[in-house]
């Protein structure tokens, strides 16, 4: 963790001191634009000089960086040159370069020489401003690549789709290895078996057409929030995660779903899951009675859970529930699969939970996932400086189905976020875990 760190320090720093310098270089460079500008013109370094009146060992040197110049000499050469001064001096603008140290700094280990930075954007601006567009252009595809790997594992109808086709492919090849067996084989077994053969090849083309068809359906809405926990989560904000229409007990969850305008089959299959699981919580925990209770107990999950004959998890769901009359008093939430991916999230201010490249290793929620039904709690402090924000976390891990000695448990872990403004009187001092706003190594 250490390492990972220390490495995105170095990381930003490199970048800030390049950046910082880029003014000061932006000078140093002048000469490289008047020799670039000369030649693409077509002057000769003698004919230049003596036109401004030096000699060309004088303004051979000012090409090379190694004399300043500026003020008469600048505008003169300029007008020789048929440019304006500030195209010599300014040199490129900063946006390009801003784009050239992010790709430098994405990619810190091919020792990229970003203290020439600017020159290299100064005499190659085209190509500079080629490979800041691809480098812009590759972190798009990556950002693409993680929300359709994130897809691929938690969108349950193209996991099902996906299954039935590699089972009845599986069964094909079984069909078929039988059939291409030399052995004799009765001719009732044999028409049996090539009947399944064609049955099995309807059926793998039914359910071929139909994953494609539900890729196509489903390309719009998942392309514009990424994956259908994403659509949920937007629809989720959007309401600050309190929604009056499950608050009552013979709410209809499939007419709320149409209701929210959710596209896609997998993110109305999402929503209709949340759904039911807010409205057993609700009616487990009534609103009036659950927020006096709130107030009363400082937000304690393990209290309100024992007040209302609920589980941990229960409470702190609910407790993201309850409406939010400030942005300060907003209660975080994320909850993730016994594999560490992050299923919901609802960050709050000072608190990222970011999907991708950003789960913290050090985070409660995976302290409580690697000790089932072991409660966590922590003073957190996020970020440092005057940026820092300070938060009482809690953080449980309990299996979502019932134990069995057949199959492995399914395990949820659940991480409450309360800012300190809310608990003022439980929150110590000194905070107990230190958090960097800076991405680590999603574990």
């Amino acid at each position: 963790m250490c390492k990972i760190i220390n490495k995105q320090v170095q990381k930003n720093t490199a970048f800030i001191a390049v950046f910082g310098g880029v003014s000061m270089t932006s000078q140093q460079l002048t000469g490289h634009r008047i020799r670039d500008r000369r030649v693409a013109v077509g002057r000769k370094q003698g004919d230049l000089a003596t036109q401004v009146g030096i000699s060309p060992s004088y303004l051979n040197l000012i090409e090379h960086n190694r004399r300043r110049i500026g003020g008469k000499l600048l505008m003169d050469i300029a007008r020789a040159l048929a440019v304006d001064a500030s195209a010599l001096s300014e040199g490129t603008e900063a946006t390009l370069l801003a784009r050239l140290l992010s790709a430098a700094a994405s990619q810190m280990a091919s020792a990229a020489e970003i203290d020439q930075i600017e020159g290299f954007a100064a005499r190659f601006p085209g190509w500079a401003a080629l490979l800041a567009s691809q480098t812009q252009r590759v972190s798009a595809l990556e950002r693409q690549v993680e929300a359709l790997t994130d897809r691929l594992a938690h969108d349950p109808i193209l996991s099902g789709a996906l299954h039935e086709v590699l089972s009845t492919v599986t069964a094909i090849r079984s069909t078929a290895a039988i059939l291409a067996d030399p052995q004799d084989m009765e001719q009732a077994w044999r028409t049996r078996f090539q009947r399944n053969l064609y049955e099995d090849s309807v059926r793998l083309a039914e359910s071929s057409q139909a994953l494609v068809t539900y890729l196509d359906r489903d390309e719009a809405a998942s392309s514009q929030a990424g994956t259908p926990i994403d659509v949920l989560e937007a629809y989720l904000r959007e309401h600050s995660f309190h929604l009056p229409a499950l608050e009552v007990g013979d709410a209809d969850i499939l007419n709320l779903v149409i209701a929210a305008g959710i596209e896609g089959d997998a993110a109305q299959e999402a929503a209709r899951q949340y759904f039911t699981r807010y409205v057993q919580d609700a009616a487990a925990m009534p609103l009036g009675a659950f927020q006096q209770e709130a107030i009363r107990v400082q937000y304690d999950p393990a209290k309100l859970a024992c007040a209302f004959s609920t589980s941990i998890p229960a409470a702190m769901r609910r407790l993201v529930t309850l409406p939010v009359e400030t942005e300060n008093a907003a209660i975080g939430l994320a909850i993730c699969d016994g594999t560490g991916a992050l299923v919901l999230r609802h960050a709050i201010g000072g608190f990222p939970l970011p999907r991708f490249g950003g789960a913290h290793p050090e985070w409660p929620l995976y302290q409580a996932l690697s000790c089932p039904n072991l409660p966590v709690r922590r003073h957190v402090q996020q970020g440092q400086g005057s940026s820092a924000r300070q938060f009482l976390v809690y953080a449980i891990c309990q299996s979502v189905a019932p134990l069995s000695f057949d199959v492995p448990p399914q395990l949820e872990a659940t991480m409450l976020i309360l800012p300190a403004a809310l608990v003022p009187d439980i929150i110590g001092t000194t905070p107990d875990l230190f958090l960097s706003n800076a991405p680590v190594t999603r574990i």
